[in-house]
């Protein structure tokens, strides 16, 4: 038995690309499709504009940017904005209200690890210590 003949198969087609979208959800409202990207190549700069809230943001773009960029900036923007506030808030409070501010955010906070073989939640010396203290008959 032979294979078949590559005659007899129907040809597939081009793989059809979807496009890339041009509006998002707006951070601030929460409102779906509301904002909206323009690029402008010649001049280099890119535009976000919510159509609800009327939040704006403007951002250098390159030859090979897409709208999607000019939102993850936005994105990347107001992160930034939102960290450089809360470091604000905790520089300007006394101890007691530093306090209550990093206990209302327990998600952002590091994992506090009694042993110090911990940095930034991975193991930095892994050699001996753990045999030691698991040893029977001690």
């Amino acid at each position: 038995m032979g294979k078949r003949k590559k005659s007899s198969r129907a040809p597939t087609g081009p793989k059809k690309k979807e496009p890339l979208a041009t509006t998002f959800q707006c951070l601030f409202c929460n409102h779906e499709n509301s904002v909206i990207c323009k690029l402008d190549k010649k001049v280099g700069i890119g535009q976000l504009n919510c159509k609800v809230c009327g939040q704006s943001f403007q951002t250098n773009v390159g030859s090979l940017s897409a709208p999607v960029d000019i939102y993850a900036d936005w994105i990347d923007a107001c992160d930034d904005v939102a960290k450089e506030a809360e470091k604000g808030q905790l520089d300007d409070a006394g101890p007691s209200q530093a306090q209550t501010l990093r206990t209302s955010a327990p998600s952002q906070q590091k994992a506090v690890h009694k042993d110090d073989r911990y940095e930034n939640d991975f193991v930095v010396d892994d050699e001996g210590g753990m045999e030691e203290d698991y040893a029977p008959g001690r």
